[in-house]
């Protein structure tokens, strides 16, 4: 018969076993981690980038979070004044398109530019999609299509140089899969296409372009078989995806499209996406924790939880993977005024961050160099990745909607840790860095004071509070309690002669 446990042994085996267990040898190999999601972020509409507040807010999510292209829908709009017919003629006005490149240059920043939608002077039909009246039908004439964007690329040329324009990328329309947004067949955007890449082609052969810029990872393989048959160039591939995309009934609301998806949907799409991209560098020019521009979750930190573990899965998938969008400085449906609305933005319209701002601030800071972390679980997911004198734990816990997700206590193990080290952690959950938390208690006004945008901007950020570390022979063991819905980055700095080789970047 075995020997009787005491109450206080028991307590101790029930203790590990509700204990999240995960581990990370230090003197592993390292595998590269591209900040690939800081190539490009989205915005809505490109008339919105001539305001003082887009611009503004564009230029602190540079200076804070890295990004390095903005793309956006509407540059050849008739909006944008690009061009229009009068008495019978054409007239091509680029004004406003350069000082919207202007700004971008300026600030360190350049366009991925989305080659969208159909002047009216040149449009075959009368079709429109969103609030402006965004213009979805094809040329009429594809050669004059064609003339438009070899006059727009030289112009840019002769203005930037051929130098600065070869860095930007050249993406032919928005979605031309989907009828709401390209009234033609597949062979008519094929068609765009080829006109477009020749056009661009004929001022310099190596400005970037790439397509099929569509929705839900669809004519991938049938546009480089395209490209291949007609010797068309294709610089990289473009497509969407969100996580609502194809999951539930016509009819299901936002939550429960969600709840019907998968965990891990988009990197399985990525995986896919990147094997039929043949070799060709992969671009999702828009995505999001769903597609829905008035989604409440996009508010909360259900969303930081779920952009942090999606971005981290990309890795080695994909060049860019830009955000939709930067702000909630967005026109699609209408002109919003309530603080948090469920906008796509990572800002909302007086520019406090949401939790997601955050969580592209925590990732931002994260070293190139990610180390293998052994362990797995339903609900928590944990890399660990390393720079120069310091290391990152960084850790989710996310379920889907209606999926259970409770509050897990995680143990990391660190083997072959240097000794000497301090630790800080930094938190995105329901009471850490959740603004609209804070907002509902002030009364949900629509209007806010400059008092009350100064106490949530407050509200929103993100604290270092030290973290107690436990050292076991050559081991670091960290320990934390993670709620639903958390993002949380351990960070240990090492002193300078004990920093394990490093981040060489």
């Amino acid at each position: 018969m075995g020997k009787k446990e005491s109450r206080f042994q028991i307590a101790e085996r029930m203790e590990e076993v509700d204990r999240v267990n995960f581990s990370c040898d230090l003197s592993g190999s390292a595998t590269a981690l591209k900040h690939f999601w800081e190539h490009t972020v989205g915005s809505g509409h490109a008339p919105l980038a001539l305001r003082a507040d887009w611009q503004s807010q564009l230029r602190r999510c540079r200076d804070e979070l890295g990004f390095r292209h903005v793309r956006f829908h509407g540059l050849l709009s008739d909006d944008m004044g690009t061009l229009i017919c009068h008495q019978e003629k054409f007239l091509y006005s680029f004004f406003n398109a350069d000082s919207v490149f202007d700004f971008l240059l300026s600030i360190g920043m350049k366009p991925f530019v989305e080659l969208s939608f159909m002047p009216k002077a040149l449009a075959s039909g009368g079709t429109t999609v969103f609030n402006y009246q965004a213009n979805v039908t094809p040329p009429r004439d594809y050669d004059q299509w064609a003339a438009l964007i070899r006059k727009l690329v030289s112009h840019w040329v002769e203005r930037y140089g051929v130098a600065e324009v070869r860095e930007w990328f050249f993406e032919v329309w928005n979605e031309p899969n989907l009828k709401q947004f390209w009234t033609g067949t597949q062979e008519d955007y094929f068609k765009l296409y080829r006109h477009t890449v020749e056009a661009i082609k004929s001022v310099d052969a190596q400005l970037r372009v790439g397509g099929p810029a569509t929705a839900a990872n669809e004519w991938v393989e049938e546009f480089l078989d395209l490209c291949e048959q007609r010797k068309m160039p294709a610089d990289f591939v473009t497509t969407h995806h969100y996580p609502t995309d194809a999951f539930g009934a016509e009819g299901d609301d936002t939550e429960t499209q969600l709840a019907k998806s998968r965990r891990s949907v988009l990197r399985e799409q990525a995986q896919d996406t990147f094997r039929r991209a043949r070799g060709n560098p992969v671009y999702y020019t828009e995505w999001n924790a769903s597609s829905n521009p008035r989604d409440p979750l996009h508010d909360e930190p259900y969303a930081a939880a779920f952009v942090t573990k999606t971005v981290m899965e990309m890795n080695g998938l994909v060049e860019g993977y830009s955000f939709w969008t930067f702000t909630d400085i967005f026109e699609e449906n209408y002109f919003p005024s309530v603080p948090f609305h469920g906008g796509f933005g990572l800002l909302n319209l007086h520019g406090i961050p949401k939790p997601t701002y955050r969580a592209y601030e925590l990732l931002h800071r994260l070293g190139t160099e990610q180390l293998l972390v052994d362990g797995l679980h339903a609900t928590v997911d944990v890399w660990v990745v390393r720079k120069k004198h310091s290391l990152a734990v960084l850790l989710t816990n996310h379920a889907l909607p209606r999926h259970p997700v409770n509050s897990e206590r995680v143990s990391v193990t660190l083997r072959n840790a240097p000794r000497g080290c301090s630790a800080y952690v930094e938190r995105i959950d329901e009471t850490h860095a959740n603004a609209k938390r804070i907002w509902r208690e002030m009364g949900e006004h629509e209007y806010l004071s400059a008092a009350e945008v100064e106490r949530l901007q407050e509200a929103s950020r993100v604290w270092k509070e030290p973290h107690p570390l436990e050292y076991v022979k050559d081991n670091l063991d960290l320990e934390i309690v993670l709620p639903p819905h958390a993002v949380a980055v351990i960070t240990l700095e090492f002193a300078p002669d004990h920093s394990g080789g490093g981040d060489r970047s």
